[in-house]
């Protein structure tokens, strides 16, 4: 005996699998474009200065002369760490950014 489904019924379960592919494939290329960008932040006015890849990579961190003080060495860590965490949160700020942009709000777990 044959089955028989109603209409496109088989058509829309594949339509689904091949919208979820491509929006996984998208994903999966904007997070490559974006671990190639870089991210800056900055604390204490401009005295400390950390820039990140989109991988999360510390790739340079600039300090001003007049901050480095032997006496106040506590404060320099504190600068150094508030600049680089800013520029991670920078990161996963724009990452979530654009892949909502390609899920539109779709929420798939595992999908990358």
């Amino acid at each position: 005996m044959k089955s028989r489904l109603p209409f496109g019924y088989g058509g829309q379960k594949n339509d689904m699998a091949q919208k979820l592919q491509n929006v996984q494939r998208k994903m999966q290329e904007r997070t490559a474009e974006i671990e190639q960008m870089t991210f800056s932040a900055q604390s204490g006015g401009g005295a400390v200065r950390a820039v990140v890849m989109g991988d999360k990579s510390l790739k340079s961190l600039d300090i001003k002369p007049d901050v480095v003080s032997v006496d106040d060495v506590e404060m320099l860590q504190d600068l150094i760490i508030s600049a680089v965490n800013e520029a991670m949160s920078e990161v996963d700020t724009y990452t979530d950014s654009e892949i909502e942009k390609i899920t539109q709000g779709l929420s798939v777990p595992g999908l990358i």
